[in-house]
């Protein structure tokens, strides 16, 4: 066909997997769901009041964003130690939407974790660049490896890329891990040597687990260089309602990417709904009540993730401990002889026999760029909260959600699953 690209043309494959877990939800099966990075939590009350009071706003609005609201992400920012004024700001149908419009306007090759969120690869290569991915050892929390990050730019470099733009993400999807404070500012030091701009997805930020855990943004070590995302949809279980924003460096530095990003929402959103800058006004100004919730939300996610990490740690998998969010990223390499003995010796079909013969869902590593041959999968633990309200606010009112009969049952059968891998 005339005019039709050459690219394999695919749905994002966390996307797809929950979609086949519905398909086979409604044809019968019986599938613990742990594959799909949604926050399974009923809405905030007063959310769901803010949109319907919003619901009048049918004007586009500013591309931007209102005034207003982007006061209200330049005050979220404020409090966490970055200094925010309104004009650094945009909002926006989501935080992806912001990526790749910034991928379109910023030149050069783009540096990204390996493994990391499935979404970033496709997205550069869809601007037009190239995507050059880093490892990430377990001790790093998420973040590559510094060492390794110096050589893949001088690789990249040596073989005709231009790597000008670094990927982090704190806390980490799909480790589950978070970076520490001496990691990051090394990682910033190689971005001003190197004249790395940072794209800092912050989006889990608001869901560590441990309060105190010392959480430091590239932003306020190189705040020139570095721009940073967020959204609604993991700290406050919106992710159909589509909110995401973005802070740029103040300034010149700042000032003409945030022009170009702004150009092309013009052009492809033209503003986030008017009822969302609504939710996303009251949402970023972090009322009380609010507040109070998202730390219930992150507590939760901690016993839940905790417990599944010392279930797969049981069953036979090396697995570092979650720290932040609600995924756990489990290496079955110890089981490989067992595995293979029953024809499994790739990621792929290990999450097609994991489905297909347990009813359990996981996403396969090499979906975010881990090596195909490795044993690796990401878990979704808060997809286990249960799937009407009622057993949502059970999960997140109880002291000891591991008590309530659907976590315990949804756990006790992941045991049993991935203790039968090596056991038989």
């Amino acid at each position: 066909m005339t005019g039709t690209r050459t690219t394999q043309w695919h749905i994002s494959p966390n996307l797809a997997l929950d979609q086949l877990v519905a398909k086979r939800r409604a044809e019968g099966a019986s599938i613990v769901h742990l594959g799909f990075g949604e926050s399974r939590l009923p809405v905030y009350p007063p959310l769901a009041g803010q949109l319907l009071a919003g619901a009048k706003r049918n004007a586009y609005g500013p591309v931007v964003g209102s005034e207003s609201v982007r006061a209200s992400v330049a005050g979220y920012f404020s409090r966490r130690a970055l200094p925010t004024r309104p004009e650094q700001v945009i909002v926006a149908p989501g935080s992806k939407a912001l990526l790749i419009a910034l991928h379109m306007v910023v030149t050069g090759d783009v540096l990204i974790p390996r493994p990391s969120w499935v979404t970033y690869r496709p997205q550069v290569e869809l601007a037009g660049k190239r995507a050059w991915g880093v490892p990430v050892p377990a001790e790093c929390g998420g973040v590559p490896e510094p060492a390794a990050l110096r050589d893949t730019i001088r690789v990249a470099r040596a073989d005709g890329g231009d790597p000008r733009v670094l990927v982090l993400t704190l806390p980490d999807n799909p480790t589950g891990t978070t970076a520490g404070p001496g990691l990051v500012r090394e990682l910033c030091a190689i971005a001003e040597d190197e004249d790395l701009l940072i794209l800092s997805d912050e989006i889990y930020r608001d869901l560590l687990h441990d309060p105190a855990f010392p959480f430091l943004s590239p932003a306020e070590v190189t705040p020139d260089r570095t721009v940073v995302f967020t959204g609604l949809s993991k700290s406050m279980a919106l992710g159909g309602w589509r909110i995401g924003a973005a802070r740029f460096p103040a300034g010149d530095q700042g000032d003409p990417i945030r022009a170009g990003v702004a150009s092309v929402a013009s052009e492809v959103w033209s503003a986030l709904a008017g009822p969302m800058q609504a939710v996303a006004e009251y949402a970023f100004a972090e009322p009380p009540g609010l507040r109070a919730r998202v730390a219930a939300d992150a507590a939760l996610h901690g016993k839940v993730a905790r417990a599944v990490h010392e279930v797969l740690i049981d069953g036979g998998a090396l697995n570092r401990p979650p720290t932040g969010g609600f995924y756990c990223y489990p290496d079955y390499e110890p089981l490989r002889g067992a595995l293979a003995a029953r024809g499994i010796t790739d990621v792929a079909a290990l999450q097609r026999f994991l489905i297909d013969e347990h009813g359990i869902a996981m996403l396969a590593g090499h979906h975010f760029g881990d090596d195909p041959h490795a044993l690796r999968l990401r878990a979704a633990t808060s997809m286990l909260y249960g799937e009407t309200e009622a057993d949502q606010y059970a999960a997140l009112e109880a002291e000891d959600p591991l008590s309530l009969k659907h976590i315990d049952e949804a756990v006790t059968r992941i045991r049993d699953s991935f203790t039968d891998l090596w056991s038989q």
